[in-house]
Formats: structure tokens, sequence, C-alpha cells
């Protein structure tokens, strides 16, 4: 024990002279009479194994050996010290930098290697100072125990080391700004003309590091994107300039075109926008960069509409899908037989939507869209099996057929309507995609698409030769159609992966300036307000298609956001929850403790009679 004390102090010594003393002579001094008690105290644990008896020689022996590792590391560290400039009139680092990186790492590892143990061992070995023989195993154990957690620290700095050199980080906190999506890279990559963001925040902003963060990411990925940080006090003409009305402000431009986000200044009110911060950027980004598109709206055959179309009416409307749309920078126009829907569709329509028509298109009407097909326009429909409809006339030129027919399966359904029954089972989930762009993140996330009664797509023996169909979305292989609408497969009933989403295309004519796309879906409720809002597959399948049809596909994937879901539950739920927490978990818990008393009570009577007897 005297030894590892002389250690101790010669260590001391040597850390006051290197780090403390600022004299050069004292310096010296202390580093000298520090290594010489060090080397002191190596020399000693030999000379005292010379002397010991059998048993405790091996042990001073292995302490020698870690003094000898201590003195080891102060030589290397002296390498790479002041001292070696002295002796040799040149640093290491500029004659052998990578050597002199190597020691700097290596002696404080060597050093902790050495100490920890010895440390360890002189516990054990003080415990067993009065035993007649030690215990080997004991003392080797406890330097074990101290090589292991030497090596512990060591791992530990080399982490923080290279975390800090690479300058990486790794948010694990329940709260993260959302990052760049790839949706988001994809269209900043598209820029074909310069698109400027101006940042509004004060110097010590700690949102301001959130959003300037997020922008780095986006730059990368085009030198059409620059990004401009003001201060709003210290640039009152630019923020006047640019119509910002104050901190805490980003601003997208191009040319004439802006829009404007605003996030806050201080990080902990900024939270809810930070999350969403991809989603409105993309956005914004879209409304600046994209022109302005019109897709037209089929009506007069009872279409979903953004409301009812009466008061009997009780289908669930297409209000987000006109939101959808409108964040794509999108003007949606109704298309009647009194807007021209019988005579031509408009020039400037980018695309056709038909959402879930309940009677059938007139043949002038049938013959516009017809048209429209074969100049290489561009249709979304969505039907619904309750029409009792095929509506040939719409997808025979589309080389599909429809049946008015609900696709059932006994698993992978949902409940929308309490109380669950057997009736759900036509509200199929499915995660079978293919590889068409329409669901190619379909494919790759894990994100159900929920149909609520839809009916089967198929392909038409006969059809142009030109057209090309790709069913992205199945339902479940063991699906079949309820042809007596009981819910059951029953005899005479095929079980199959039907198709419920289609997309078509027409390679480009020479006298068509785009070739000619369409997205069909056999449920008009996949895409209505009760789905399309909480449903992120669903989502997909409406903003990829949609980009897919105007030829955006570059660009399609989902935005990154770290927003909660709300939990919605019905009033029935909450009060099953109010009476299973108030009254049921407490009930089960004073049974358990009931049974739980009555245990050891049979247990002594049964004892008590047997020793009775």
């Amino acid at each position: 024990m005297q030894l590892s004390f002389i250690l101790s102090a010669g260590l001391l010594l040597i850390w006051v002279g290197e780090r403390i003393v600022d004299s050069s002579e004292v310096r010296w001094g202390l580093t000298g009479v520090g290594t010489v008690l060090v080397l002191a105290a190596f020399v000693g644990r030999f000379v005292k194994a010379g002397a010991a008896r059998p048993d405790v020689k091996r042990v001073q022996r292995t302490f020698g050996l870690l003094h000898g590792l201590t003195f080891f590391s102060l030589v290397l560290y002296a390498l790479q010290s002041d001292l070696f400039t002295k002796l040799t009139s040149a640093t290491l680092a500029s004659g052998s930098p990578k050597l002199a990186g190597a020691l700097a790492v290596l002696w404080p590892a060597l050093l902790l290697t050495s100490l920890l143990p010895t440390l360890f061992m002189e516990l054990s070995f003080a415990s067993m100072a009065r035993a007649p023989t030690l215990e080997h195993g004991r003392i080797q154990e406890a330097m074990l125990s101290g090589f292991g957690l030497a090596g512990a620290f060591i791992f530990a700095f080399s982490v923080q080391y290279v975390t800090t050199e690479r300058d990486a980080k790794a948010d694990f906190a329940y709260f993260r700004v959302a990052k760049a999506s790839e949706s988001t890279k994809k269209l900043v990559a598209s820029l074909d003309e310069p698109v400027e963001v101006y940042l509004f925040f004060p110097p010590a902003s700690d949102a301001a590091e959130a959003v300037e963060g997020y922008f780095d990411e986006l730059k990368a990925a085009t030198p059409m994107l620059t990004v401009n940080r003001f201060d709003h006090a210290l640039a009152p003409a630019k923020a006047k300039e640019l119509g910002v009305s104050g901190n805490g402000t980003v601003l997208v431009k191009k040319g004439g075109r802006k829009e404007s986000l605003f996030i806050g200044t201080e990080l902990e009110k900024a939270r809810t926008q930070l999350r969403g911060l991809d989603v409105e950027v993309n956005k914004r980004l879209i409304q600046v960069a994209r022109p302005k598109r019109t897709v037209y709206f089929t009506g007069g055959h009872g279409e979903r509409q953004r409301d009812p179309e009466n008061n009997n009416d009780q289908r669930a409307t297409v209000d987000v899908l006109y939101k959808v749309l409108s964040d794509q920078k999108i003007d949606v126009q109704q298309l009647t037989t009194a807007e021209g829907l019988g005579t031509e569709v408009p020039k400037d329509a980018a695309a056709v939507f038909i959402i879930g028509p309940q009677r059938a298109f007139s043949a002038p009407e049938a013959a516009t869209i017809e048209a429209y097909i074969k100049r290489g326009g561009r249709l979304f429909i969505a039907l619904d099996p309750e029409s009792g409809l095929g509506f040939s006339e719409l997808l025979t030129p589309l080389g599909l057929s429809f049946k008015p027919l609900t696709i059932t399966q006994e698993r992978g359904n949902a409940n929308v309507r309490p109380p669950p029954s057997i009736a759900d089972r036509v509200n199929i989930a499915t995660r079978t995609f293919s590889s068409h762009p329409i669901a190619t993140y379909l494919g790759r996330g894990s994100a159900p698409v929920l149909f609520l009664a839809a009916g089967p797509l198929d392909e038409l023996e006969k059809h142009p030769a030109d057209l090309f169909i790709d069913f992205a979305v199945r339902s479940l292989p063991e699906a079949w159609l309820d042809l007596n609408n009981n819910y059951e497969f029953d005899a005479g009933e095929t079980r199959k992966a039907f198709g419920v989403v289609a997309a078509v295309e027409r390679k480009q004519a020479k006298d068509q300036s785009e070739p000619m796309r369409a997205v069909v879906l056999g449920d008009s409720d996949a895409i209505a307000d009760l789905v399309l809002q909480q449903l992120p597959g669903n989502q997909y399948v409406v903003v990829d298609g949609f980009k897919w049809l105007l030829g955006d596909e570059a660009t399609a994937g989902p935005t990154n956001t770290e927003v909660d879901v709300p939990l919605t539950r019905t009033r029935q739920q909450d009060s099953m929850w109010f009476y299973a927490t108030t009254f049921l978990a407490p009930l089960v818990v004073l049974a358990l403790g009931f049974l739980a008393r009555r245990r050891p009570r049979k247990r002594a009577a049964t004892t008590a009679q047997e020793n009775a007897s």
C-alpha cells in the first residue's frame, strides 16, 4: 500500500507541475520529483517481491508491471509535450503529426488502464493483509474489474472524441424538429429558377438554429436555393421590402411570388411550428415554384362534393381532398353539362376528377371524356359499388372494367362506426402494393390503405395494345366478392387478390404533347374526409397519384412531421374507459388482494391440522 501512495504522490506532483505551476523552474522541479517517485514505486515493487513469501511475490510482480505501464504512459506524454521540443528544437507534431496525435490519445488510455487495476487490487489485497494465505482468485478478479472499467471509460471518451471531431448530432428527444424529407429535397433539386429564403430572427434565437439546420439540408440539394438571415430590428428596410412584420418569420420568394411562415423566436413556444416545418416549407415551395394549374371536378351525377349535395346526402364529403389539391397549388373548378362536359373538356384542364358518381354519364358526356383521353388527358376516377353501376362508358377506353360488388375479407378490416360487427369485413385494409410510382412510398413504409366497401377493378381481355395497366394496390389474397351480402365466404365465391387501385398510361403519341394517364379507385370513401384526414396511406395514394398524373412523380413521397396524431374516441368508448378505470380496475386489485390473503390462511390452517394429528 505504501508504494501505491508513493506512486500517487508522484503523479500528483507531475500534474501540479504540468498543469498548475507557471514558473518553469518550479515546474521542472515538481515534474522531476514526481517522475522519480513513480520510478521508485516501480522499482520498489520488484524489490519487495524478491523478499516476500511465495504467495505474495506473484501479487507484487503484478503491481510492478502495472506501475511499469504507468511509467511508460508518462514517457509517451513526454514525447508529445514541450519537453520533446526543448530536447530537439522541433515539435513532434511538426515532423510526425499522426504520431503526435496517436500519442496524445494513447498515453491517457494507458495511464487509466494501469491505475484502475492497481486501485482495485490494492483494496482486495488490503482486505487479506492478515490472512495466512492470499486468495489469488479474488485479487485477479479485482484486477480484471479494473481493466473492464478502464475499457468502458476509454470507449466512452473515444465516442465523445469522435462525435466532437465529426460534429455529428443524434436527436433522441421526444421533441424533434422535422428534418427535410426526400420529397422536399427532390422538389428543391427540380428548381429551374433561383428561389430565395429569408430568415428573420434575432441573434440569440434558439429557434433560428433549428430552422437554419433544416435549410442547410435543402441548400445541399441545389445551387438554386439561397438562404439569407436578417434581424428585423437591424434590417427594417429589407423587412419592409419583403412585407415581413417581425422576427420569427420565414419567407420563401421566387421572382414576384412570395410565401411566408411564422415560426417564433423561442424554441419552447415554437415547438408546434417546428414539428411541422417540413410540411409547411414544402407547401410554400410549391406555391412559389410551381405554375398554377386547374383541375375540374365533374358534377351532375351525384358525385361527392365539398358540401353535401342536399339534406338527404349522408355520404362523407371531400373537403380534405380539395385542401390537399390546394396545397399543391391547384385551382379546382366544376365541370358539368352547363360548363361544357357534353361538348369538350376545357383546354386548361390539368386533370379531370370523377369522385363517387351515383348515376351514369350520358352518351355526349362519355364521348367528351373519351376525346379528352385520346388527346392525352389525365383522369382521377373513384367509383363505388353501392351505385350498382359498372361505368363502362368511362372505363372501357382505359382498358378496365368495374363490378358493383363488395370486396370482403375476414382479417385486415377496420371498425369505422361502432359497435364492431361482421359488417366490418367490407372495410378492408391492405399492404399489397406494386412497384408503380403511385405505390413506391407505400411499399417502403408500413402504412396500410383503407377502403370502405370497395369494388373490384379488372383489366379487359381486349383493349388497345398501347395501354399499360398496373394494379398499384390490391386486396389481400384471401378476399372474396360477397355475392349475397351476408359477409360470409360461401360456395360459388372465389378468393383472390382484387385490384382496387389501377394506374393506366398510354405512351406519348406523335400528335400529343403528353402521354395519357389515369388513376382509378374502386372506392371513393378511401379519399373522402372520414378516411383521408386520418390515414397516411390513403394520403399517399392521393398525393403521389396526383403527382404521377401530372408528371411530377420525381417529387413524390411523404413529407416529415413530428406533430402528434390526435387520438379520437366515440362517446361510448369514453364511457367505457371511464367506468373501466374508475370501478373495474380497483375491483380487480381488491379481488387479487383478497385471494392473496386467503391463501396464507388456508396454508396455516392446513399446517395446524397436520401438527394436531
